[in-house]
């Protein structure tokens, strides 16, 4: 039940000694404080001291840091590092933000950027489903491109000879460059055409 630090600058310029200081005055050790030094391009959980938090911190411990922004880059990586931690319930407090999880408005605010987060990730997933059928309709294939059957004919009879010839079905699908699943399928969809021509 103690309570870690969290200090995070973009460049080796910054200094964060004004954010390390606030935490000491709240009362944090000073071993116990995490640092990253790190651009914004990289999310809460690939950053080496947040990884090294999220290690040491146990269940009912409280991170506290100076700003919730210093927590991640965005405000989604933001509100997924804070639903990680409390999902691990570990407490979040911000010294500059007044969120404290022994008030209630401290609760309120975490509550708010739980809902957030989840608002925000639904967002996501609307505007990834728009675009994907927005592509559709220009004519954007996905998936694995299509075989020409021209070519599927011709690893499927070179398959062929080589099983009457003896050889396994895996060496026969190994020199035409698949799987045995794959000449299997290949060979039921061709008997599949086969049997529905008249």
């Amino acid at each position: 039940m103690g309570q870690l630090g969290y200090t995070r600058v973009s460049t080796s310029s910054q200094d964060a000694k004004l954010q390390l200081d606030a935490l000491v005055t709240a009362g944090v050790q000073k071993r116990d404080v995490f640092a990253d030094v790190t651009s914004g391009s990289k999310t809460a959980i690939e950053r080496p001291g947040m990884k090294r938090l999220l290690e040491y911190a146990e269940e009912g411990d409280t991170v506290v840091v100076w700003r919730v922004d210093r927590l991640g880059r965005s405000l989604i990586d933001v509100l997924n590092t804070v639903t990680l931690l409390r999902d691990r319930g570990i407490h979040v407090r911000s010294i500059s933000d007044g969120i404290d999880p022994a008030t209630s408005t401290g609760r309120l605010m975490l509550n708010l950027l739980a809902t957030l987060a989840e608002y925000e990730r639904e967002l996501i997933v609307e505007r990834v489903n728009a675009g994907i059928a927005a592509a559709r309709q220009n004519g954007t294939r996905f998936g694995r491109p299509l075989s020409d059957p021209a070519v599927i004919a011709d690893k499927l009879a070179i398959a062929q000879d080589a099983r009457a010839k003896g050889r396994t079905a895996e060496d026969a699908a190994r020199l035409v460059g698949w799987s045995r699943a794959t000449l299997y399928r290949h060979q039921q969809a061709l008997a599949a055409r086969q049997n529905s021509t008249p």
